[in-house]
This record gives structure tokens, sequence and C-alpha cells, in this order.
């Protein structure tokens, strides 16, 4: 029976309720935004003054560029719009390898068996998978261009099958949060593809299908969170186990040891704080295994928010 799965982000919220704060709405959990606010994505208003021109003339990948790299990306949730730092570093990132023609993304946010497609229409409305926070981080735009073409390619490498599109299910916050930083222009085709489980295999084997797309000039992008505790917000003597399993996932990815990556519960130190679910930290596999050398990790952002580690890698 196909499966659908939403799991919440790090510092999501799941309720309005609770106490006002400086920096931001409050959850019943007393979860507030770390980001002092000057109003509900202001940040991210900033960002799109300063770089929306420049993010228009970026150059667009070309052959004699090589394969575009995989990424895995710690995506944050609405909040991620009101960190100055998190959404420059993201856009950096971006500005340091050309344009891709399209992007695949998997996200944390929607598990889904068999894989299954948003939908690649242009404009495809934005799957708003949170609660909680002010009305405006429900109306910001991210209308991506048709991605029919990405659409029909994706079929031909997952399989004889065909892969179902949800016509109507636009990206999820996993996906659109940090492609609004990464490229704010809005102008490169989007698909999103669903996990089919959460067996790290599987995800490997499903980057390792998508790894082709790379030599087309196609984007391949796994979005989670390198560690996703939410215990550490309220006890934070917790982030010894992120740290931990942030300092042991460096390692591995620098051995290319999939194997152990894979195996993460019984390897990795802190893996029951780190990850107390599977969703958030699988589509690292996809990553790994999208690319040519798994031993080529590089962090591109590897700061600690709230206890948590926002590590994000390129593998070539």
């Amino acid at each position: 029976m196909p499966t659908a799965h939403s799991p919440a982000a790090p510092n999501e919220p799941s309720s309005p309720n609770g106490p006002a704060s400086p920096n931001g709405p409050a959850s019943p959990n007393g979860l507030t935004s770390p980001y002092p606010l000057r109003g509900p994505a202001a940040a991210y208003d900033d960002l799109l003054a300063r770089v929306l021109p420049e993010a228009r003339e970026q150059r667009v990948w070309t052959p004699s560029d090589g394969p575009m790299p995989s990424l895995f990306v710690s995506h944050g949730a609405p909040f991620t719009l009101d960190d100055p730092q998190w959404l420059a570093e993201l856009h950096d990132w971006a500005r340091s390898m050309p344009k891709p023609r399209a992007i695949v993304v998997v996200s944390a946010h929607w598990e889904h068996a068999p894989a299954a497609m948003s939908g690649a229409a242009a404009g495809t409305p934005l799957h708003y998978d949170f609660s909680g926070f002010h009305p405006r981080y429900k109306t910001l735009p991210y209308a991506t261009p048709d991605a029919t073409g990405l659409a029909r390619r994706l079929t031909g490498v997952l399989g004889r099958t065909p892969v179902h599109e949800f016509t109507d299910r636009g990206l999820d916050h996993g996906a659109f949060i940090p492609l609004m930083a990464m490229y704010p222009a809005a102008d490169v085709p989007v698909v999103q593809l669903s996990m089919p489980g959460l067996d790290p295999t599987a995800l490997l084997r499903l980057g390792a299908r998508l790894r082709p797309l790379r030599d087309e000039g196609v984007l391949v992008l796994g979005s989670g969170f390198m560690t996703h505790s939410f215990d550490v917000f309220h006890e934070p003597e917790l982030a010894a186990h992120t740290t931990a399993f942030d300092a042991w996932a460096v390692d591995a990815l620098g051995r290319g040891d999939a194997d152990a990556l894979a195996d993460y519960r019984d390897k990795a130190p802190g893996a029951a704080v780190a990850h107390p679910t599977a969703d958030h930290f699988v589509p690292l596999l996809l990553t790994v295994g999208a690319a040519d050398d798994p031993a080529s990790a590089v962090s591109a952002i590897d700061r600690m928010v709230m206890g948590n580690s926002t590590r994000s890698v390129r593998l070539t």
C-alpha cells in the first residue's frame, strides 16, 4: 500500500499557541525562533534585494563543466528565512557552481511508495507542510518553470514502470526553503521525488539510479538535517550526542564508507538522540549514492543551530 509521510523539521512547531517572544512566536513546547525577528522572512527579503539581479545572470551549466555534483542540505524550516547567515551560506554555495539545467530533490518530508513525483507544470502551488508560524510564510512564492521534460527523463532513469505524478502536489518546505536561498530567481525547473521508504540501502540505490542525470546538468539534492533532535532544545547537555554524531558522519563521509552510513543506527555515537527517526538522515544516503566518488564530500555549511548540526555537503 502506498504510504505518505511528512515529519516535522527540528525548528518547526506544530501549533501557533504559546507565549510571544522577542525572537518570534512560541510553540506549546516553548520552542521559538533563535533569530531576532524584524518581521517574518525579513532576512529573505534582504537577500532578494541584494542578489536577485546577479542570480538571474548566473552562468548555466554546459557539458564542458563535467557532471553536476550531488548535494545534501540541512534544510531548516521557515525560521531559516529569518537567518541572514544561513541564507547567505546557501546562496554563496549555489553560486560556487554553475546554475543547473534542472534539479531533482528528495526531501525528508515526503515518503511515498513506490517513488512518485511532484507536479511538474510551471507554477505548481507549493505544499506548505507546516503550521504554527506567521501567516506570511505561507504566502511566499517560489514558482519554478515547467519541468515536464525532467519528469519524463526521471521516468526513463527509474525504470520501465511509469512514475506517478501528483500533479497538484508542489514542492514541500524541505525542497523550497533551501532552494529559495540557493536559486532565488526561481528560474530552474525542479521536480521533487518521494522517498519510497526509509531503508538507507534503498536510498543509496535510488541515488545510483539518478547518477546519470548529473552528466546532463541536473543537480541531485538530498534534503534533510545532519542531526534532527527535538530533545536537545529542552536538554542542552544532549548537544554532546548531536556533536558526536556529526563528527562521526564527517569521518564516515571522508572515508567514503557508505556501508557505515547505512548502518548508522548501530555504528554512530548518539544516533538515538541525533535521529530518533530516520527521515532526516536517509536523504544523505541518496546524495552519496548519486556521487561518482563517495569519499569526495566537502562541507559547505557546518554550524550548530539550536543544538543541531546544519552540516551540508557536496559530493562529486
